[in-house]
């Protein structure tokens, strides 16, 4: 198709990528509505400039998680329009339009070595996903679900720990290299094959169709960001066929390092989910299961891989454009004499200068109304 005899449709049907393909191969043009799915990623920096190249007079927004890390959700406000309905998820599980699903947040103790370099490590992220009894917890629930024939989904940003879980495991996995023909082999052997287990990325929280699965278990996650809590639990919403609409046919565990910095993150999800979830400080039965990285032996060969990994490796998983608009952070190690100025280094706190150029950016308009 040639930009000459590309044509606008009359109605957008289209997500945010649909339309960025559309602007690419099109001149700016205008249509009589446009339906925009995904609705949130629209204040960010990238997608504003679908609503300028595709003029519509009218515009109608979906999206399941109406909320954003970055408080630019308001700019929806004069981007698109005012919110004009919400629906009440208990009440759509009640109806059976969408699954009924077990929430539950698990709490896994730490390991004394473990939480020893945990105290005195630059790589606390990363020593808090590996910790053995995460692994162990993680185990044990695929086990419990796939003797009860379920599929599986577990969700890690942390690609170190991915690939470690599942080949431990002896599970597949999918992240951002994954090529397409091994992602495509890897799908459709989930769909049509009874009692499968795979391991995602976060490259799996948008666009993931997956009607089959009915568990999912996180063992990492971006932080505090209640968008992706909420779209993660929306992989298994989906209405299962064939079985009791009163009972639970769904399941989300949240596994989570017990006295570490996903304590503080997993609260600040829950936010979205509060009425839905609870806590599960022990997971009955686990004790005799025999599980992989039980012995001292085990766990101790565990934390030297951990802590020879570099510094990239403890990173989470890098996408073009966070849906949450978190820019990514780097750590660097220093010492107090240095803040000081003892190092010839110089310590400066620019928030106010940096909230002063994010205001220059903005529309006159959107500074108004957002003192």
């Amino acid at each position: 198709m040639t930009r000459q005899n590309f044509r606008v449709p009359n109605q957008g049907f289209a997500d945010l990528v649909g339309l960025l393909v559309l602007c690419s191969h099109s001149s700016p043009s205008s249509c009589p509505t446009s339906f925009i799915n995904q609705v949130h990623t629209i204040p960010a920096k990238m997608f504003r400039r679908v609503l300028t190249l595709v003029q519509a007079h009218c515009k109608l927004g979906l999206t399941a998680t109406l909320v954003r890390e970055d408080d630019k959700i308001t700019d929806l406000n004069f981007l698109i329009g005012p919110k004009l309905y919400e629906a009440n998820w208990l009440e759509l599980q009640q109806r059976g339009f969408i699954a009924r699903v077990q929430c539950a947040e698990v709490w896994c103790p730490v390991t004394p070595e473990f939480y020893r370099e945990y105290l005195n490590s630059m790589k606390k992220l990363l020593l808090a996903v590996m910790n053995p009894n995460k692994y162990r917890a993680c185990e044990f629930l695929i086990r419990y679900h796939e003797r009860r024939n379920d599929k599986i989904i577990v969700f890690s940003d942390n690609v170190f720990a991915l690939k470690y879980y599942a080949t431990k495991m002896g599970r597949p996995y999918l992240y951002g290299p994954t090529g397409q023909a091994e992602r495509m082999q890897v799908l459709q052997n989930f769909q049509h094959n009874p009692n499968v287990t795979i391991f995602v990325s976060k490259v799996a929280d948008n666009s993931f169709d997956l009607p089959e699965a009915t568990v999912l278990i996180q063992i990492s996650a971006h932080g505090g960001s209640r968008r992706q809590e909420a779209q993660r639990l929306g992989r298994i919403l989906r209405a299962k066929r064939g079985m009791d609409a009163e009972a639970y046919n769904a399941f989300f565990y949240s596994l989570v390092s017990q006295d570490t910095m996903e304590m503080q993150y997993a609260l600040k999800r829950q936010r979205f989910l509060v009425n839905q979830g609870y806590v599960i400080t022990r997971l009955a039965g686990m004790e005799n299961e025999s599980l992989k990285l039980g012995t001292k032996q085990e766990q101790a060969e565990l934390l030297h891989r951990v802590l020879a990994s570099t510094d990239e490796d403890a990173m989470e998983e890098r996408i073009p454009t966070d849906p949450d608009g978190i820019h990514n952070v780097v750590r660097r190690p220093g010492r107090m004499a240095s803040l000081a100025g003892a190092d010839d280094a110089i310590y400066v706190d620019t928030t106010s200068g940096q909230r002063k150029d994010r205001n220059k950016d903005r529309h006159p308009l959107f500074r108004l109304f957002r003192r």
